[in-house]
């Protein structure tokens, strides 16, 4: 059986990808991954034997350019990405028996027409509850389309997203898949989704909310246990003190980085202490000389957050969920309102950390959020909550797709 699984999203949104690509290879499945072309991807995958297949610009060339990405480039850059499904995607789900989408909608919107053209199964995943339609919670508005301030009705508010997935990516979609012999499809928002959309999220940290009209199948999160060893220097640092602060924003440029850093250092220290600072996409950067704080690169956080004090990010759902399991306190610095506003929520109503006023910090907002996250009663609280969260996911996930394909396909003759 051969699987697809394909994506246009950052770091956080393809290592998802990555433990359950590992699944399904374990289960029999041959597995390949549609994803930019990013380097670190195509290391993190080949460090796992799974072929990357790339497609699109880098998005870390994107995010981090001289001119970040406006509202204003939205259809443009979508129509780039819904050719590119069309294109490399069709080529690599040729002799697949199902593709599983994740991340960006007209990415998604264009991999299901691949499906439908080939006839293959698909599958939709989200890592958040709060990007699929719910009467329980608000859509997140789309770039230069924000909704009528009068309009609080959550069922409303669905159906003007849908408008506006329409207007951005619906003439894009539609001539590609003319030019394949498709009919149009009325609602991009919905095609891609599908009614039965999977949500890899874990259930203590993101629960989807019944009753619902989508039909929800929540799997967990996509976890792959991580073997790396920490590198002597980091564990050397580790041993030399009380546990650090960790502090990285991921993926997200972050602006100043220089100011980031010196923001959360200083916030650190005003706490006795130490710091430990991840470069990310932000290329944060140690502030001086002083022996209390140390800088890593890529490092297996499943092992790192077990042994520090507290974890500072920007609210992704990999980190959060990282950080939960670690039963590591965390405070939420949101830097985009997609999912790491909610994911902050979520931190600060289970009591296991501190949710931020807004994506940029200061040295005295830093410091007053690390003191709730650093008390004892914070710490006990993400203790317990982190013998919640279930770490099968993936394999759920590999064992519904392979076999509902089971099921789909014809007995064979004797």
């Amino acid at each position: 059986m051969r699987v697809l699984l394909s994506t246009y999203d950052s770091r956080g949104g393809v290592e998802p990808l990555v433990g359950l690509a590992v699944r399904l290879r374990a289960l029999g499945a041959e597995v390949r991954v549609c994803a930019p072309p990013d380097e670190e991807f195509a290391e993190r995958l080949a460090g796992v034997g799974v072929p990357l297949v790339p497609f699109g610009q880098s998005v870390r060339a994107m995010v981090t350019g001289a001119t970040p990405p406006s509202a204003a480039d939205v259809p443009r850059r979508a129509a780039e990405l819904i050719a590119a499904q069309f294109d490399a995607v069709a080529a690599a789900a040729e002799g697949c028996d199902a593709l599983v989408a994740t991340g960006l909608l007209p990415a998604a919107a264009g991999a299901r027409s691949v499906t439908e053209k080939l006839g293959i199964r698909y599958v939709y995943a989200s890592y958040q509850p709060t990007t699929l339609p719910s009467p329980h919670h608000p859509p997140h508005p789309r770039p230069g389309r924000p909704f009528p301030p009068d309009v609080t009705d959550n069922r409303v508010l669905w159906d003007l997203d849908a408008q506006s997935a329409n207007a951005l990516f619906g003439e894009a979609l539609n001539t590609h898949r003319a030019a394949i012999g498709l009919p149009p499809v009325d609602n991009v928002r919905d095609y891609a989704f599908t009614d039965q959309p999977w949500l890899a999220a874990d259930s203590t940290l993101g629960p989807w909310q019944e009753p619902a009209d989508l039909n929800v199948v929540q799997t967990g999160a996509w976890i792959l246990p991580d073997e790396r060893p920490l590198p002597a220097e980091l564990v050397a640092f580790l041993d030399a003190g009380t546990p650090p602060v960790y502090v990285g924003f991921g993926s997200m440029p972050m602006g100043a980085s220089t100011d980031a850093a010196q923001v959360a250092i200083e916030a650190i220290r005003a706490q006795g202490r130490r710091a430990l600072v991840a470069h990310g996409w932000a290329d944060l950067a140690l502030i001086d000389d002083r022996d209390d704080c140390f800088v890593v690169g890529e490092v297996n956080q499943q092992a790192l957050f077990g042994r520090i004090a507290a974890v500072v990010h920007h609210g992704g759902a990999g980190t959060t969920t990282t950080a939960a399991r670690a039963g590591a306190p965390q405070v939420v610095v949101p830097q985009q309102a997609v999912d790491q506003t909610y994911w902050a929520g979520r931190v600060a109503d289970l009591g296991i950390g501190t949710a931020h006023d807004g994506p940029t910090p200061t040295t005295e907002s830093l410091s007053a959020a690390l003191r709730t996250t650093l008390t004892p009663e914070t710490r006990a609280r993400a203790t317990a909550v982190a013998g919640t969260i279930r770490t099968d996911g993936a394999t759920v996930a590999a064992t519904l797709l392979l076999d509902a394909v089971s099921r789909e396909r014809p007995p064979v003759s004797a």
